[in-house]
């Protein structure tokens, strides 16, 4: 994959989490009571999306190649894949729930 295609995937995936940040700078300087600091916890929520699904990726392609060396291991190596997966998700899930509770604090 070209350079240029991972990085507008990136810019694609991260346009979010920069407009919602954008969101609560604007909001922070017209009220005092907003501070900068909940559009860093915005950005690193999308950022935590952003390397999930890199993560994700990752996986199932490893997994892929995996299964294409050795299609008698497929069975095993899929339901490692799904744990793992799993895990990531979660691990992303977990700081989405953080940023947004910093956000709505």
């Amino acid at each position: 994959m070209s350079k240029f295609l991972k990085i507008a995937g990136l810019a694609t995936l991260a346009a979010p989490a920069i407009a919602s940040a954008q969101e609560v700078a604007v909001q922070a300087a017209n009220n005092p009571g907003v501070s900068i600091g909940t559009g860093l916890a915005a950005i690193g929520a999308g950022l935590a999306v952003m390397g999930a699904g890199r993560g994700i990726g990752q996986i199932g392609g490893s997994a892929l190649e995996s299964i294409a060396r050795q299609p008698e291991a497929g069975g095993r190596i899929a339901a490692n894949m799904i744990i793992a997966a799993a895990l990531v998700e979660g691990v992303a899930l977990f700081a989405v729930v953080v940023g947004l509770l910093a956000v709505l604090k």
